[in-house]
């Protein structure tokens, strides 16, 4: 398999001649930083999540733009692979780094402080970021029937704690809320 270069800025996302996209960039770098994991059921390839994440964004919530998608598929890359902020950077931009960066919670700092600072990241984020959040958490509620059953209960219930704060965060969004509004409106629908 050949080896690939590193590129030093950003992809272009025109695709007038057969170019790869952003959002297929990323879909690519996704899928191999994500290869050997597994959602909990420890079956289903995680990857199958960061795409229906995306899938979510440009299906359900109508969102085609290319950086929003590239993050959708990005989305867990800093906190769940050795993917760090300045690989997405280079790779991807400033502008999809700052996203995944908002969407990935410090592992470092107690759960407490890590989740107040979560979200506040969220809070100050862009409406790409709080799509992709909600897109994400979206997911996870279709996913939790697929938990054991012992589990799934609280499972679930915790998962819509979460989409309850997503929810609230999304309502107080000043940043083009119109963006949102078709997402917000899939997620309480799932939540009904």
């Amino acid at each position: 398999m050949p080896t690939r270069s590193r590129r030093t800025k950003a992809p272009s996302p025109v695709s007038p001649h057969g170019e790869v996209t952003l959002w297929q960039e990323a879909a690519a770098f996704a899928a191999r930083a994500h290869r050997n994991q597994h959602r909990k059921d420890l079956h289903t390839p995680y990857f199958s999540h960061v795409a229906r994440v995306a899938m979510t964004v440009s299906r359900v919530f109508g969102c085609d733009d290319d950086v929003t998608l590239a993050a959708a598929f990005l989305h867990d890359t800093i906190e769940d692979t050795t993917t760090d902020y300045d690989d997405l950077e280079e790779r991807f931009g400033g502008e999809v780094a700052r996203i995944v960066a908002n969407l990935t919670k410090n592992m470092a700092m107690p759960e407490r402080a890590r989740e107040a600072d979560y979200l506040g990241r969220l809070a100050k984020g862009s409406w790409r970021t709080t799509l992709v959040k909600l897109a994400d958490t979206y997911d996870n509620l279709c996913d939790a029937r697929n938990y054991p059953e012992d589990k799934r209960a609280a499972h679930l219930a915790k998962t819509r704690a979460k989409a309850a704060q997503v929810l609230a965060l999304a309502d107080r969004s000043s940043d083009e809320p119109e963006r949102l509004t078709r997402a917000i409106r899939a997620l309480r629908a799932l939540l009904a």
